[in-house]
């Protein structure tokens, strides 16, 4: 065993329970995992603060169950390559030569999309295709025909930008190759290798357990969201719903390289590190990481390398990180999709005081007075693609940055439509001001080698079309 200080619990309940107050998170759970260099048994810490819904009054306990959202493209991630080590599937093969009859919106994207391009986001298939294809076993095979019709929003590989269609792409590779439907293989070989008895992808599933509902912001009380899940067609992309150990046991069989804590082997330590090795550049590097593996997020904290994810969905938010070289995993589990400065907040102390790492700081918009003149001239105009229409426009009082939700998902938001004035930071980024979030986002204009502008906005690239 080694000598070093106990995570101490009390401390970080309190933590927990002052900040989620001071940040008006309706539910949350945080969780500690840190493993002994010796080979001494793990501490875990696992503490709670408020309601699962803020209708009923249910109080979050350790053993409640939350959607991860998108950290569950990890747990998909993980399942391809253990195919890959099997032989079925390779990274580079292409994904015409898996799936029947596939076909999609352009000769390049149908001829030439490899597994490696979904795992990483570099595709260019338009990412935020939600069309609900029904609650039936077949969800994921009739996505693959509304995808015919899905825009390229970039030639393959050009660039990167956040894809959940392709994680639906992924699972329907996984139900093809295995004969299961997504949920059935994720349980088989993922779920119970790894002895999570708190996981599950369905809705009928989780009313088993005591499970959170998604909240909204609202004035002056929370909202619980209106529609519990996305579609089914969205397992692979995001619907996994598990309680905090079993989050945090995902977490540690990663940073243990594909091992379980029983000495199980999920995956090949050969197979975790190339999926946590660099595998694509991203251009926004303040919400999200600095580069991107094989479905996992890379985080350069000041020289540490640390990995993980986050997860948002209707009213949900979930964090993930592991640190290698801390011994350390760190899992984040709320009900609120206003959860991010709760995040930075108290991954921030955790990380510091038990592991001495000081987490990447949110982007800084310089003073007024201060901020550069930039042209924004030849950007104004109107950037889309399926879930969004963004319109940089010229306003008396400087550059305004629109944002409009379009397709399934617009209807579920009471103000689909968001205006934000725009702040210039440096030569091709400009920020907005997400009050939902308390936090200054980066708006990176950039345009590709073919000439084409994209707005570069929440990890999504999207192309001027007028």
């Amino acid at each position: 065993m080694t000598d070093r200080p106990a995570i101490d619990a009390a401390h970080w309940q309190a933590r927990l329970e002052t900040l989620a107050k001071d940040t008006g998170v309706v539910g949350a759970v945080l969780g500690i995992m840190r493993l002994d260099g010796a080979g001494g048994p793990d501490e875990v810490v696992i503490v709670t603060t408020g309601r699962l819904n803020a209708n009923t009054g249910r109080e979050v306990t350790a053993d409640s169950l939350f959607q991860i959202g998108s950290t569950s493209k990890v747990w998909t991630a993980t399942v391809i390559m253990q195919l890959v080590e099997e032989g079925k599937i390779e990274l580079d093969q292409l994904v015409k030569d898996i799936l029947p009859d596939f076909k999609l919106s352009t000769e390049e994207l149908t001829d030439k999309l490899t597994v490696r391009h979904l795992l990483n986001h570099t595709s260019g298939l338009d990412g935020d295709v939600f069309v609900d294809t029904g609650r039936g076993d077949d969800c994921l095979e009739k996505y693959m025909g509304v995808l015919e019709t899905a825009e390229q929003i970039y030639p393959l590989g050009a660039t990167w930008s956040y894809c959940n269609s392709g994680f639906s792409v992924l699972g329907r590779i996984i139900e093809v190759v295995t004969g299961q439907v997504w949920d059935a293989a994720m349980k088989e070989r993922l779920f119970a290798p790894l002895g999570l008895t708190h996981t599950v992808t369905l809705p009928e599933e989780a009313l088993l357990f005591d499970t959170a509902v998604g909240h909204v912001v609202g004035l002056p009380e929370p909202v619980v969201a209106p529609v519990w899940t996305l579609q089914r067609n969205a397992g692979p992309a995001g619907l996994i719903v598990a309680s905090m150990a079993d989050h945090l046991a995902f977490g540690r069989m990663h940073l243990k390289n594909g091992e379980a804590a029983d000495g199980t082997r999920i995956i090949a330590e050969e197979t975790a590190e190339l999926m946590h090795a660099f595998s694509a550049e991203v251009p926004e590097k303040y919400l999200l990481g600095d580069s991107w593996g094989l479905g996992v997020i890379r985080y350069d904290w000041h020289g540490a390398r640390v990995y993980g994810h986050d997860g948002n969905t209707l009213g949900q938010a979930a964090f993930l990180r592991f640190y290698p070289a801390g011994n350390l995993v760190v899992g984040l589990l709320t009900n609120d999709n206003s959860a991010h400065a709760l995040y930075q907040e108290l991954y921030g102390e955790v990380f510091r005081e038990v592991a001495g790492v000081e987490i990447q700081e949110p982007l800084v918009v310089p003073p007024e007075d201060e901020r550069p003149a930039l042209d924004i001239t030849p950007w104004l105009g109107t950037y889309e693609r399926a879930g969004a229409r963004i319109e940089l426009i010229q306003e008396e009082d400087g550059p305004h940055f629109k944002a409009t939700q379009k397709g399934e998902l617009a209807e579920l938001e009471e103000n689909p439509v968001m205006e934000y004035v725009m702040k210039p930071v440096r030569e091709g980024l400009w920020s907005v001001y997400l009050l939902e979030m308390s936090v200054d986002a980066p708006v990176w204009l950039y345009q590709l080698d073919n000439g084409e502008r994209y707005v570069h906005f929440g990890g999504r690239a999207t192309r001027k079309v007028a």
